[in-house]
């Protein structure tokens, strides 16, 4: 019901001419819109999870309404400090993606190379070294394209049962199983990859093939070196995609993701983003003293000067979000029928790398 009142109210302030006056106002040019974007679908992962997964075309109408509304896609880097020196100009817009999927290097790129829109990719790379896919969301991939199957007890993966899997809340109790069971025994990332096969030999799936399309796997870092040296600018996400509660063990994420990117770019890396949209009062000092000039979130806003510079809002972009509404927010009368941010805890669609 919230929702498609507030479409309603996108429609209306539109076809009343509101958005198009705040489009060209003091107060939008004060602002700078940064748009959020998770994965580019390879396959059909944008059926198995809308609020992750978008396909490639999708990607290319939402850069044609950006090109239409006058929006000036300005690197990330660059429009941070313009926000903070007043000197943004009109419908300002920063593009990010989260986490640096093969799908970005596959899917992604091609469009933000037709459109020559500057991008940041947060990338963590822990699963771009191991070179396989990522295991809590190849599990919940995996249980979901098997749907029709019934998942048989083995007690050698951690599973009871047997259990069905036609609904999603059946899928996430065999995916939380598989998680206890690979953390009980502390497995390592190659060994979560064993479990992935022998689950999908238990469900008759073709892993190899899955593995040959490399869905839910990352960038490569002959990859990310290959995108860096065309433009694409890559921030800091943590290693393993996780940001532990104890200081040093925070630090440590952050220090091996921001060396073993810069290793691979040749540049500075200097903006981190909150893995999962998951962050804390406390994290606020550790990112200053190691040096990081920016943080973004996955709360739903627009970043004005005002904001802490280690709290940036962002607006992610979804399937679930008519173009109408898109439109609002480059406009800028979507952040101000935004909800509220919740907590300080805020957990986005994506899932822990694991």
């Amino acid at each position: 019901m919230l929702r498609s009142l507030r479409r309603a109210s996108f429609r209306l302030l539109k076809s009343c001419g509101v958005e198009r006056l705040l489009a060209a106002s003091t107060w939008r040019q004060r602002r700078l819109l940064i748009l959020c974007y998770h994965g580019i679908a390879i396959a059909d992962e944008d059926q198995w999870r809308r609020e992750l997964y978008m396909s490639q075309s999708f990607l290319a109408d939402r850069f044609q309404l950006i090109r239409n509304a006058g929006c000036l896609v300005l690197p990330l880097g660059e429009a941070l400090e313009r926000l903070h020196s007043g000197s943004l100009p009109s419908r300002s817009v920063a593009i990010t993606f989260d986490d640096g999927g093969y799908d970005f290097y596959r899917r992604a790129y091609p469009v933000v190379r037709e459109y020559g829109f500057p991008v940041t990719v947060y990338q963590t790379t822990y699963y771009s070294e191991l070179e396989k896919p990522i295991f809590t969301l190849a599990c919940s991939y995996l249980l979901w394209r098997m749907r029709g199957s019934v998942l048989s007890p083995c007690p050698q993966l951690g599973l009871s049962g047997p259990r069905g899997l036609g609904t999603e809340l059946d899928r996430e109790h065999a995916v939380s199983e598989l998680v206890a069971f690979s953390e009980k025994n502390a497995l390592t990332g190659a060994e979560k990859d064993e479990l992935v096969e022998q689950l999908a030999g238990l469900l008759g799936f073709d892993y190899r093939e899955f593995q040959a399309k490399r869905i839910l796997q990352l960038m490569r870092p002959q990859e990310i070196q290959e995108l860096s040296a065309k433009g694409v600018d890559f921030q800091l996400h943590t290693h393993r995609h996780r940001t532990p509660d104890d200081e040093e063990l925070f630090r440590k994420e952050l220090r091996d993701n921001r060396k073993r990117l810069e290793e691979i770019t040749g540049r500075a890396c200097t903006h981190f983003c909150y893995p999962s949209g998951l962050y804390r009062r406390e994290y606020l000092p550790w990112l200053r003293q190691e040096g990081i000039v920016s943080a973004t979130t996955c709360e739903p806003g627009i970043a004005s000067p005002e904001n802490d510079t280690m709290l940036l809002p962002r607006f992610i972009d979804t399937t679930f979000k008519t173009p109408v509404e898109f439109e609002s927010w480059l406009a800028g009368t979507g952040p101000l029928l935004a909800r509220p941010p919740a907590s300080l805890r805020y957990r986005s669609p994506l899932s822990s790398s694991g």
